[in-house]
């Protein structure tokens, strides 16, 4: 018999945007192999229809939506949900407790939810007071409402109890094995500094552009990354690469091959990453063997253990921390080395599907 999953509340399939994103195009294939039927909801204009490896038994499903920074997740998430809701599949995996407002039109159609809740998004500094409170609001009713939740790290499984009583499943990110990339763009092994990061405050930007421009004058900086909306921060970057010869800046990457090839060859990688659980771009840089300094939060300390440095948000710190590394070729490669071992034995891509494909299949039938 044919099991039918829909995921709703990604960019869709295939698609290169965030975490979510590299979780689906994981995903989706390895369900399909397993013998589901795989629908993913995505928006226009998210998708990379012509990716070389997209996989054809994946039912890829473009619904409408509001592209704002306020109103895009609410308004595809719920224009996702109504196509479900006459698809009707046997169990939907939702992501992101915004989406919790459609949870109750759901569950009274009989259909059982599995949700991601990705981070406490009302504690992210890039959202106004009205946003925070909209995600509290969807938090709440996530909490009330999904059959099942789903935590990408134990610490933030401890938050969530915390905030509605409820247990779950920790099922974190995976990472793909490094491939021994070349080096690009006249860059020097082990010699730069390297941010992947999305340009929103909570992952210390700020701080960082201010330590690259101290690390700029011995170092290499090499940015990748955009807010995917504009704004002060990116016009920071872009003003920094321009009147620097010493700092790139590339933008939002959708070839893995090349930014897998940055972590790996990179002096130090710098994760500024201060909410949510286990972060996608952090397990891949590990699993690349990138030298890492992690901001001090137990969520990076969780997943790193003791194979990074680990620095408060403040730019005199995070240059210190970064410039003292570059400098000592044996410490890089011990954190490189733990690190690559680490993402090995605790975040495999193959242990990843196979628990989500575990946790869809106990909710058939209920």
């Amino acid at each position: 018999m044919t099991r039918t999953v829909s995921i709703i509340g990604t960019r869709g399939y295939p698609s290169y945007y965030g975490g979510f994103e590299t979780l689906v195009r994981r995903l989706a294939p390895y369900l399909a192999e397993q013998g589901w039927q795989v629908n993913v909801y995505g928006r226009p204009g998210g998708l990379c229809t012509e990716d070389a490896n997209r996989d054809s038994r994946v039912r890829s499903i473009v619904t409408p939506g509001i592209e704002t920074k306020s109103l895009s997740t609410l308004s595809y998430g719920l224009t996702s949900t109504v196509h479900a809701l006459t698809d009707r599949p046997d169990v939907a995996l939702v992501m992101n407790v915004a989406n919790g407002f459609w949870l109750p039109l759901l569950r009274a159609r009989g259909i059982p939810t599995v949700v991601n809740v990705d981070g406490v998004e009302w504690e992210r500094e890039k959202w106004g007071k009205g946003a925070k409170a909209v995600f509290k609001a969807g938090g709440y009713l996530t909490g009330k409402f999904a059959t099942s939740l789903i935590y990408d790290s134990k610490e933030l499984g401890i938050r969530w109890r915390e905030y509605c009583g409820r247990d779950g499943i920790f099922i974190p990110y995976g990472g793909d094995l490094k491939n021994n990339g070349p080096i690009i763009d006249g860059l020097s092994r082990r010699k730069y500094v390297l941010m992947v990061a999305r340009f929103v405050p909570e992952n210390t930007i700020g701080p960082f552009l201010a330590a690259a421009r101290v690390l700029s004058q011995t170092w290499q900086v090499v940015i990748v990354g955009s807010s995917g909306y504009g704004g002060d921060i990116e016009r920071q970057v872009k003003d920094l690469a321009e009147s620097n010869s010493n700092v790139k800046w590339y933008g939002h990457l959708s070839n893995d091959d090349l930014l897998f090839s940055l972590w790996e060859n990179a002096g130090a990688y710098f994760h500024g990453h201060s909410v949510g659980g286990t972060n996608p771009a952090l397990v891949q840089a590990m699993a690349c063997g990138a030298p890492i300094v992690a901001r001090d939060t137990r969520y990076n300390r969780e997943v790193l253990g003791d194979n990074a440095v680990f620095v408060e948000p403040q730019p005199t710190q995070i240059a210190d921390a970064i410039h003292n590394l570059i400098n000592d070729g044996d410490r890089q490669e011990d954190l490189s080395a733990g690190a690559a071992q680490r993402a090995k034995d605790e975040y495999t891509w193959e242990l990843v599907c196979a628990n989500y494909e575990l946790a869809l299949s106990d909710h058939l039938g209920r």
